[in-house]
C-alpha cells in the first residue's frame, strides 16, 4: 500500500494536495480490512474440496481469523522489534526465519477462522437433523484423488490379504506384479 513519502508523492505526482493524502492515510485502513477480508472469502469458499452451500463475502471465521491475525502480527512484531536479538543468534538468516514465524502465525489464524466456520456449518446441519456428528455432509467438489486413494488401499489390503494367505511363501508373486504384466 502506498503509504508515507511513497503517498506525498505520488499525490504531488497527480496534482493531489496534503489534504488527499490525509484521507488516504486514514481511508487504507479500511481498504486494507475490505481487501483481506475478500481474500480471506475467496480462500474460505475454494480451499475445502466441499460443495459450498453458498459463497458468502464475510463469516464469523473469517472476521475472527482476521482479527486475531492482526492482533498476533501486532504481539509479534513487538516482541521482534523490542525483546528478540534474532541476529545475535541467528545472523543472516534471521530475516527468513522472523518471515517464517509470520507465516506460521497467519497460516494458524486462518485455520483457526476455517474450523469455526466448519463447526458452525456442522452445527447448522445437526440442526437441521442431518446425521452430521463425525463430519460435515457435504459434497466433495473433486473426487479424483479419492478414488485414486481408494483404489490404492484396494490394492494394498488385497496385497496384505495375499501375504497373509500365503504366510510369506515366496513362490507366490505380489498383485502389482501381476497387474502390470498383463
Amino acid at each position: 500500500m502506498v503509504s508515507g513519502p511513497a503517498a506525498r508523492a505520488v499525490g504531488e505526482a497527480i496534482g493531489l494536495g496534503d489534504t488527499a493524502v490525509t484521507i488516504w492515510s486514514i481511508a487504507k485502513w479500511p481498504v486494507l480490512l475490505g481487501l483481506a477480508a475478500v481474500v480471506v472469502a475467496i480462500l474460505y469458499y475454494t480451499t475445502p474440496n466441499v460443495q459450498q452451500p453458498e459463497f458468502k463475502w464475510i463469516s464469523l471465521g473469517a472476521i475472527v481469523a482476521i482479527i486475531t491475525w492482526v492482533i498476533a502480527s501486532a504481539l509479534f512484531g513487538l516482541y521482534v522489534s523490542q525483546f528478540s536479538n534474532c541476529n545475535k543468534t541467528y545472523g543472516s538468516l534471521a530475516g527468513v526465519i522472523i518471515f517464517l514465524l509470520g507465516l506460521w502465525i497467519t497460516n494458524l489464524a486462518l485455520l483457526f477462522g476455517a474450523e469455526l466456520n466448519a463447526e458452525m456449518e456442522r452445527g447448522r446441519q445437526l440442526q437441521a437433523g442431518i446425521p452430521a456428528e463425525d463430519d460435515i455432509q457435504l459434497p466433495p467438489r473433486d473426487t479424483r484423488v479419492i478414488k485414486k486413494n481408494a483404489a490404492k488401499d484396494a490394492l494394498d489390503f488385497e496385497q496384505g490379504q495375499q501375504l497373509r494367505n500365503s504366510r510369506g511363501d515366496s513362490s507366490t508373486r505380489p498383485v502389482r506384479e501381476q497387474k502390470t504384466e498383463g
